[in-house]
């Protein structure tokens, strides 16, 4: 079992639970499962045709299923809503620009390590993209530069957490630029709260946590017994599948799971990117955002 930091506290609270809980066990139909999937994402009005389906299996050999059960791939939709205001100049147009930037994610994993990156994008779905959704990614782009708002100017690109000795390698766009910062892995304070139901044929557990000001939901399953998730979520008995931060405005949601083993070289720390400190980073995030601050309340100002 991965060697994370609080993950035998996690694991005896939700053993604990089950105890608790055994007599009126029962599984929460395929129905709740499925509204807990559609209603994080269709709150934010996202378009099935940008959430696809990728191809998994290039990183992949078989493996048997129960030595796989702590090894694999997952797919996970991501949605991080705009901040950006629309001006009402554009019309008709604001409502057709999306709410939210969109794109799926790739999670590899074993029990001692994950790596989250981009899923792969095939050439012919970009050469495919209509002008009207080209013209709305430019309208996007312009609004994004000029906004104030710190997840309208950073991306999250990749993320290595290494449970072994508890430190995580990320990279992140911002502004035009990556950079590359390591260290160690947030330690979340969760709190389990009894709740149960079943997500893509695993029963998954609901754990809540508060980190500077933001409410974090997870749930995770004990059936993939990895400490791990998405973005920089871990320290739960079991891998999340879902997850959302401060009511929906960043949602991952896993869309396919593979439980297979993970070709050996695969899952390593990125090596792009102008390698910062965590300080560093997040004075030149502070600095810039500062600036874009002063800029659009000097916007509008003007007459």
């Amino acid at each position: 079992m991965p060697n994370h930091p609080r993950y035998a506290i996690w694991q005896a609270q939700w053993t604990s639970l089950c105890t608790q809980h055994l007599r009126n066990f029962s599984l929460t139909g395929p129905g709740c499962a499925i509204s807990i999937h559609k209603a994080t994402l269709g709150a934010l009005h996202l378009s099935r045709s940008i959430i696809m389906k990728r191809l998994l299996t290039f990183l992949l050999i078989l493996y048997p299923a129960a030595a796989a059960a702590q090894s694999g791939v997952i797919l996970f939709d991501r949605a991080v809503r705009y901040d950006f205001e629309v001006p009402e100049r554009l019309g008709e147009t604001r409502n057709q620009i999306p709410s939210a930037n969109v794109s799926s994610m790739l999670l590899l994993f074993d029990e001692s390590a994950s790596l989250l990156i981009p899923a792969p994008t095939a050439e012919e779905e970009e050469n495919e993209l209509a002008a009207m959704e080209l013209r709305m990614r430019g309208y996007v782009t312009r609004l994004r530069m000029g906004s104030p708002s710190r997840s309208d100017q950073e991306t999250l690109l990749k993320v290595y957490m290494n449970n072994e000795d508890g430190t995580v390698t990320e990279t992140r766009e911002f502004m035009g630029r990556t950079f590359r910062i390591s260290g160690a892995q947030p330690a979340y304070e969760w709190k389990l709260t009894g709740e149960q139901t079943e997500f893509l044929g695993y029963l998954v557990q609901k754990a809540t946590a508060v980190e500077d000001s933001s409410v974090i939901e997870a749930w995770f399953t004990p059936e993939i017994p990895v400490s791990a998730g998405p973005d920089l979520f871990g320290g739960l008995p079991g891998m999340i599948l879902s997850v959302s931060v401060d009511d929906g405005h960043t949602v991952y949601s896993a869309a396919e799971v593979n439980l297979t083993r993970v070709e050996a070289g695969a899952i390593r720390a990125p090596e792009d990117g102008q390698e910062v400190s965590r300080d560093e980073y997040e004075a030149i995030v502070t600095e810039k955002l500062a600036e874009l601050t002063m800029r659009s309340r000097a916007r509008r100002r003007r007459p």
